[in-house]
């Protein structure tokens, strides 16, 4: 089978880290984009377009290459929790969020260029957050320093001592790379993943008797 490329459309470390999982060799290359919210947009709209979008406009550039788009955007009562960017953004996050749940819709795109079509689907993860005091808050924002992170959540690291529960059918949605919907895709394109196990057995049962 000839192999094929494969291209993480994406600039986070968090994102790349999970897809070397996977044990399949990969590219990196960063979509230019507005990820800005388009006026009147629901957050799973928005993470669903941003992860196509992302997706397509690294495709443009290698043809025939299988590309993955994601995109995650945090929403509480219906309000999209982007990156805070800074201390003052990320602390006024963890205030309004503590005690409560939240939901991060983890949109991902697998754009196939061989024949220019794309999946797409968005993972839901529901998050409790503790009721912690601002002095725990700020001491954790210091320490992890979150602020590429939507809703402030670094949950591979110690943003999960700040979370009470986390529900979802995917693990690894939350850190921003749902690699169960991602494997789904990826073998629907052809990937495959243990490639030595498709191979018929040539051995006879029993190789030390022979038919009378």
């Amino acid at each position: 089978m000839k192999t094929t490329n494969i291209i993480l459309a994406s600039s986070s470390a968090y994102r790349r880290e999970l897809l070397s999982r996977l044990q399949l060799p990969f590219a990196v290359d960063v979509p230019d984009i507005d990820e800005s919210p388009l006026p009147g947009e629901s957050p799973a709209a928005t993470a669903l377009r941003l992860a196509r979008e992302k997706a397509a406009a690294v495709a443009a550039r290698h043809p025939d290459a299988l590309v993955i788009g994601s995109d995650q955007v945090a929403t509480l009562d219906e309000e999209q929790i982007g990156k805070p960017g800074n201390h003052a953004n990320a602390l006024a996050q963890l205030q309004k969020m503590r005690g409560r749940e939240v939901v991060f819709h983890t949109a991902l795109c697998l754009w196939d260029g061989r024949n220019n079509t794309h999946q797409l689907e968005d993972i839901q993860t529901v998050v409790k957050f503790r009721d912690l005091s601002d002095a725990e808050l700020d001491a954790y924002l210091r320490i992890e320093q979150p602020y590429d992170c939507a809703g402030s959540a670094k949950n591979e690291a110690l943003g999960i001592a700040i979370l009470e529960r986390i529900d979802s059918s995917d693990p690894t949605a939350l850190t921003g790379l749902p690699l169960i919907a991602l494997t789904s895709m990826l073998r629907a394109a052809g990937v495959g993943f243990f490639p030595s196990a498709s191979r018929p057995s040539t051995t006879p049962a029993n190789p030390d008797q022979s038919g009378v």
